[in-house]
């Protein structure tokens, strides 16, 4: 393991490798099939099908009708439609969301704040990390407004998990619209859409080994809303734009693969996540677990306090030298100084240096083994 060249790839709450299948999926779309999908001739029918077909898988594996799959550039253009949507389309004036959001969400919130058009409340956290239910529900209880719920499936830093199915049935008592972000569940998790009350869920290719700069959006038919981009009548007529073929193509193969492996890569990588803590444990004296890391959590990610130290301030630059690829706090924020907003929201302790893991089906136990030495060795 100690090869220079051999590098060590723990992030994968931030991406994935593309799996081979789906490149090989996708290749026929970037060189013969390049028809343009909104054509009338066979060679662009040759395209439209290609997505319809793509839109019938995803809507078969989530037990969603066709109709309600768009699909999008990612997680972050879902997220965005589907906020604005339900200020601007379905008549919500206050949004109820946490303080543990991606920026995605949050940014998107707090715009909408400033702008005047919302009035916005954040649900408190448990000390696990964990929604405070009792407060999601006096919150609803007491808005004189509709309201709309933000609130992801699984945190993408601490890896906890909303109860979908107790904050549907909150939102739906209420006559709530509720958005959820499952970026980093669709295609790690079963999802039955007929069976859940959600109106909105979102979708990336590359958190699954799909390729990047596509995703999808779930909109539960009952739910009618206008165009957030506008321009042609694609996906349609919702999102305007010629349609990312190979990437749509490339999602929905990219799912398929995840659905069928499930049962077994879940457990093949949940037993990397549990073998790690307990490395890490026998290792490092004062290291915590963020979040609940053994309850209802993410099984991909494992988010690690250490002790802060002049040596274990160094830690990621550490790892980083030695090709161990991590990330503290949010993929999306590294390189900023600011720190993570997660781990400030839950565990505000100034005296601790904390680190994500996050496995794919390609990480191994002698992968853990050798971070777990270069561990010691920082710390």
């Amino acid at each position: 393991m100690s090869n220079k060249a051999t590098r060590i790839y723990f992030d994968n709450a931030a991406t994935t490798p593309l799996d081979p299948a789906v490149l090989e999926a996708m290749m026929p779309y970037f060189t013969d099939k390049f028809g343009n999908p909104s054509s009338i001739y066979s060679y662009g029918r040759e395209s439209r099908l290609a997505i319809e077909n793509a839109r019938k898988t995803v809507a078969k594996i989530l037990n969603a009708h066709p109709a309600e799959i768009f699909f999008t550039s990612g997680g972050t253009e879902s997220s965005n439609t589907a906020i604005n949507a339900a200020i601007h389309d379905l008549g919500c004036r206050h949004i109820i969301t946490s303080p543990i959001e991606h920026h995605a969400t949050m940014h998107t919130v707090d715009h909408l704040y400033h702008l005047g058009e919302v009035a916005l409340s954040h649900v408190k956290l448990l000390p696990s990390g964990h929604i405070d239910m009792d407060d999601l529900e006096q919150l609803l209880a007491n808005s004189q407004q509709k309201c709309l719920v933000t609130l992801m499936h699984a945190n993408n830093e601490i890896g906890n998990m909303i109860d979908l199915h107790a904050v549907g049935n909150l939102c739906k008592m209420n006559g709530a619209i509720f958005h959820c972000d499952t970026v980093q569940t669709v295609g790690h998790f079963p999802l039955d859409l007929r069976a859940t009350p959600v109106h909105f869920i979102t979708g990336a290719g590359h958190k699954f080994h799909g390729p990047k700069g596509v995703g999808m959006l779930y909109i539960n038919e009952n739910v009618k809303i206008k165009p957030y981009i506008h321009g042609g009548s694609q996906e349609r007529n919702m999102r305007a734009g010629t349609e990312n073929l190979y990437g749509i193509v490339g999602f929905a193969k990219a799912l398929e693969l995840a659905t069928e492996q499930y049962d077994t890569q879940s457990n093949y990588i949940k037993g990397l996540k549990l073998y790690m803590m307990e490395k890490v444990k026998n290792v490092v004296p004062g290291v915590t677990f963020n979040g609940d890391p053994l309850g209802r959590s993410l099984y991909t990610v494992l988010s690690v306090s250490f002790p802060k130290t002049e040596k274990s301030e160094m830690i990621l630059f550490n790892l980083d030298i030695n090709n161990i690829c991590v990330s503290g706090g949010s993929a999306c924020t590294s390189g900023a100084d600011q720190g993570s907003h997660v781990i400030r929201a839950i565990n505000n302790d100034p005296n601790q240096v904390t680190v994500r893991f996050s496995f794919s089906k390609h990480n191994t136990r002698e992968e853990i083994d050798f971070v777990v030495e270069k561990l010691k060795e920082m710390i």
